[in-house]
Order: structure tokens, then sequence, then C-alpha cells
């Protein structure tokens, strides 16, 4: 059977005829078949064209009925599904392109067999296929070096074929790859590439809509977790007038249910006692500018609250009105607390004294290491600087040492002047007060070197100061009447903090420290005993000692070997052999001549040798403060 331009498109066969051979008359007789031809090519045409029709149908209600889904993880479900149907294949992924990480992903890689997989979006094939913007058609992957074969052997799989074709969006912008494996029945062929990359060419737009339904969902969901983490109350008003949500937060300050605010008229809410909110929230919404109150009084379930509260409009990108939203900050007893308590101790040491609650405020008994600071020739400081100068020295200096103070979760308890009072251990118990008090010292000691550094290079002053620390039970709480009431401590271990910050004055010492704070630390430091005093006011003796560690080779040189020749004279002074100490002492002065507590010593021992006591126990007693 022969087309009009000779091509043979089947063929006639008769067989057995019924009276005798075929001849040639009866070949001229099928010469019929070439009208048959005509017909059949005709018939077959529009057979192609009716199943061609329905394929297209097919086609699009496939895609029509795919890109009709915005949840991200669904579509790609459903494209991944559609493409290994379309295509007779084992199994699809479709990878989008993340611009923030520059990677390749998919949330169910490999049918569900993988789960979510991520890879750069320049490695292997889909990398290739991704930064190319080409099809590639693999018909034997285990032969192609692009093919990473680990791959395979980590999830038990073989793969065969690959067809890989990228995800173009109408700009002409790559956003991903479509990639299927093992067709069934052999390798992909061009058909397949085309289908694959028309369908793909479909569910683009899709995709891009579904990512970014996706980041609004995303955005959504963070905007909806952080208003609901706010501690402070978050009220939307829409156009109409009704509350559109209120965060937990607002919840917890109006003392309702959200079925009880949402969908109210604004007005219908706020009302009586806070009837303010309407007039403030209509000043807000004439003026569109952002407004806020502090320290008013709202009333709910018949109990009133301290609040700040802040009125903004909310507006599209086109400056249109969109509502309205109410801020609430509950400032009640809690936070004027933590306010008060923040003036003087680390906020986060405040917050950590308000979870314990009331009971920890009032007075009692607890072991503290006391901090006193005094600055030197105060007086002589504020004839030079004059009342501006002073006041503008002060803050600059109180901000550098509470800064040291509250590194080590110190608590200020008050300025005295120019002195500074502060504590380890109170509110809060500390097992390494004593730690804590020396290494605040000791950096106090530091930054005020640097600072004067400064101040000489500005032809300034300089600074110095004494430091006194101990180690005893204190009395701590809220401490003076109704009107006015202080976070202090009182007793006698604070009593021996000013005695030995004083006693820095006649030891010539920048820190000194009682043998209670001595006993209590866990660290190694720099430190030499220096005397066993009666302090005035106290009848029993104590041993006190110096804290070196602030010094450097230039302040203090051959500090090792000083204080090795400086204990033994105070070994030899203990004991009363006066010569031997003030050899020792000497020893030390000559090492370095600028250790005046070394002269101290010599000159102490030339004034025992000459007037011996009666009985010597190796205890000074302090005649001053």
């Amino acid at each position: 059977m022969r087309t009009v331009r000779g091509e043979v498109i089947g063929v006639v066969q008769c067989m057995n005829k019924r009276a005798g051979q075929f001849n040639d008359d009866d070949l001229e007789l099928l010469a019929i078949t070439t009208q048959a031809t005509v017909s059949l090519q005709s018939t077959q045409y529009v057979e192609r064209m009716k199943k061609s029709r329905e394929q297209e149908m097919k086609f699009l209600d496939m895609v029509s009925d795919v890109t009709s889904e915005l949840d991200l993880g669904v579509l790609l479900h459903r494209v991944m599904e559609e493409a290994t149907r379309m295509l007779n294949a084992d199994r699809s992924t479709l990878f989008i392109n993340d611009e923030k990480t520059g990677e390749l992903f998919s949330r169910l890689a490999m049918g569900d067999s993988v789960g979510e997989i991520r890879l750069p979006n320049h490695m292997g094939i889909a990398g290739t296929v991704f930064q190319s913007g080409k099809t590639v058609n693999i018909p034997y992957a285990y032969a192609d070096l692009r093919f990473n074969p680990a791959f395979d052997k980590k999830t038990g799989y073989f793969t065969r074929s690959i067809l890989c074709v990228p995800v173009v969006n109408k700009a002409g912008k790559v956003i991903g790859v479509t990639q299927v494996l093992n067709k069934n029945g052999g390798a992909f062929n061009e058909d397949d590439e085309t289908r694959l990359r028309a369908f793909t060419a479909q569910v683009s737009i899709a995709l891009e809509n579904a990512k970014l339904f996706d980041d609004v969902q995303n955005m959504k969901n963070y905007n909806e977790s952080m208003l609901q983490s706010m501690s402070n109350g978050v009220i939307t008003i829409g156009e109409e007038g009704k509350i559109v949500t209120c965060n937990a937060a607002g919840l917890r300050v109006t003392r309702c249910q959200e079925s009880d605010i949402v969908g109210q008229q604004t007005e219908t809410f706020f009302t009586g006692p806070n009837a303010w909110v309407m007039d403030r929230l209509r000043k807000m919404e004439e003026t569109r500018e952002s407004d806020i109150t502090m320290d008013q009084e709202m009333v709910f379930d018949d109990e009133a609250i301290s609040v700040n509260v802040s009125f903004l409009p909310l507006l599209n990108a086109e400056g249109k009105t969109l509502g309205s939203m109410i801020m609430i900050e509950d400032i009640s007893s809690e936070k004027r607390m933590k306010s008060t308590m923040s003036r003087y101790m680390d906020p986060g040491l405040a917050d950590q004294l308000l979870e314990g609650g009331e009971d920890i405020l009032g007075g009692k008994n607890m072991t503290a290491s006391v901090l006193f600071s005094d600055v030197r020739s105060f007086t002589t400081l504020t004839e030079k600087l004059g009342p501006q100068g002073t006041v503008a020295m002060l803050n600059e200096y109180f901000t550098i040492m509470v800064d040291c103070i509250t590194r080590e979760d110190g608590m200020l308890d008050k300025f005295i002047g120019d002195a500074i009072m502060a504590a380890f251990g109170v509110p809060l118990p500390q097992s390494d007060s004593a730690d804590r008090a020396v290494r605040a010292a000791i950096s106090m000691i530091r930054e005020l070197n640097a600072w004067n550094l400064v101040r000489a290079s500005n032809g300034q002053p300089e600074i110095h100061m004494g430091i006194g620390l101990n180690t005893d039970s204190v009395v701590a709480g809220n401490i003076g009447s109704p009107k006015r009431m202080d976070y202090t401590m009182i007793g006698d271990g604070v009593n021996l903090a000013a005695r030995l910050e004083s006693a820095c004055k006649q030891y010539s010492a920048k820190i000194l420290l009682s043998e209670f704070t001595f006993k209590q630390l866990k660290g190694t430091y720099q430190i030499r005993d220096i005397d066993k005093v009666i302090v005035k006011g106290k009848t029993e003796p104590v041993q006190v000692l110096e804290v070196l560690d602030h010094h450097t080779n230039d302040s203090f040189p051959n500090l090792m070997e000083s204080v090795s020749h400086f204990k033994s004279g105070r070994q030899h002074y203990n004991r009363g052999n006066w010569d031997k100490a003030a050899k020792a002492f000497n020893e030390a002065y000559s090492l370095n001549p600028s250790d005046k507590l070394a002269q101290i010593y010599i000159d102490r021992c030339k004034h025992l040798k000459a007037t011996p006591p009666a009985d010597w126990n190796g205890v000074w007693v302090m005649t001053s403060k």
C-alpha cells in the first residue's frame, strides 16, 4: 500500500483463490489499494489528532491541577509525582534554589525515601544544569563523570538513566531543576526532554508563587511568634474600629480571654476608667502620628495597674491607613521594683532577685564580701577642678568603677561622696564572692591607671584611691522609712571593710583585704601578709594582707623576690628579732625603693628596738579610722 509519494505504509494480502491460481489480472485488480491508502492515511491522521488532543487536554488539566496548589511542600510533591508518571520513570526530584544560602533544596528528595536534602547549587548534575541552564540527558549514569555514585551507596538505590532540565521563570531566570531517574524500558529520549521542559515551563510560575507564599507564611509566623513572645501587650485594630488581634501579654494585662477582646469594638472595650484610651487613639488617627503616654492608670477586673501606652498608626507601602496598634507596658510593682533595683545592681541580678519573690527583700543575715573604695586627696582635687570639673570627673570615675563591679555580678550599695560601697554575695548568695571582690578590686585599680594615662595626656591631675575588702556575716535588706527605703548592709563586717580602706593610706597600699576574705579565696593571687592589727573600735586583732596583682614590672620591679624578703622580715618582726627583721626589710626596699611599706617597717623596727614593748605579740594597734 503506497502513498501518492510512493511511501509504503502497509500491505494487502489475498489467500486461496477459489478457482485456480492468482494471475496478473488479479494483481491489477488489487490496484484498488491505492485508493484505500488515501482513506487509511486520513483515518490514521484523524486518530493521531484525537490522541494528541486528548494528551494535550490531559497535560493541561494536569498542569492546571498542579499549579493551583500554593503550599510549597505539597506542590513539590505533586510536581514530582506527575513528572514521574508522565515520563514512565522510577522517581523524580524537584530542586529549588535557595538564594540566601546558595543551595539547591528539595523537601521530598527522591520521593519519600530520603527526605529533605540540600546541596551547593554548583555541585553534581543538578548544579551543572542549574548553572548552565541546559538540559542534561544521561542514558548510562555510571559512565558519566559528573555522576556521584556515593549517593547510591548511601541510599541503596541504583541509578541507571538521568534526565535533568532547568526550571526557568517568565523572566528567563533559572530558579531550580527537575531531575527524573530510571525510565522504565530504556533511556530517556527527545520526546521525554520536550515534555519535561514543557511541564516545568508551565509549573515554574506556580513554584515561584508557592515559594513567595511560603516566605510570606514564614514571615507571618515569625511576626506572630515575635508578638506572642513580647512582654508588652500589643492590640491591633482594623479600619472599621474592631480589635483584630491581642497577644498573650495583652491578654495578661487586660485580664481577659481572647474571645472577650478579639472582634470587639474598641470603644466598647475601652470604657469607664479606660475611656481615655479612645481619646488618645482618635487623636493619633487624626494626626496619623505615633503617640505615647507615660505612667497612666488602667483598670481591668476592678484592679488598677500602672502602664505606659504607645499608639501607632498602621500604614501600607502607599501610606494608606490599615488600622491602629496599641502597645501596653505594665509598669506596676514588679517593674517599678526592678527599675529601682537596677540602679544599684546589674539588671540581670535584679531579674534573679525579683524571681525570688518578695521574701528575699526582707532583712536577713548573709555572708558577703564587702568592698569600700575612696579617692585620695579629694579635697585638693576639688580645689583644682572646681565644681563643674569635679562633678564631670566623678561621673566618669564612677562609671568606670561601677562597670568593674557589675562585671563580677557585684551590687553597688551606695555612693558616699567620692567613696563607693559595694558587695558580692548579696542579695543572692555567691559561693565565690571573695574571688569576685578581689577580681573587681584589681580591675578597678588597673582601669584607674589606664584612665590616669588619658588624664595626664590632657593635662588633668591623676586620681588615686584605696580599696578595703572584708568577708563576713552582714545584715542585708530594705532599711529606711516608708517614704524612703534603700536595700543596704549593716554590721561589723561592713565596718571592717571601711577600716581597711582607710588603712590603705597608712600602709601606702592600693588594695587591702582581711584574713576572712583571704581564707575564702579559691583563686591564686599575688598577696603578701603586711600586718596584724587592732582597728579602731575593735578589741580583737585582724590579719591584714595586700593584693599586688594590679602592679606591673614598672610599678613594682622585682616583685616576687622583694615579697620573699618582706615575708622573711615579717616573720622576724613577729618574733621580736628587730635587727634581722630590719635587714630583711632593707633587702626588700633595695629591690624596690618605691615600696613605702618596706620603709615603714624599717622605721618600726628602729622604734621598737629603741623602746621594746613589754608584751610583744606582733599586733599593731591603729589609733585612727
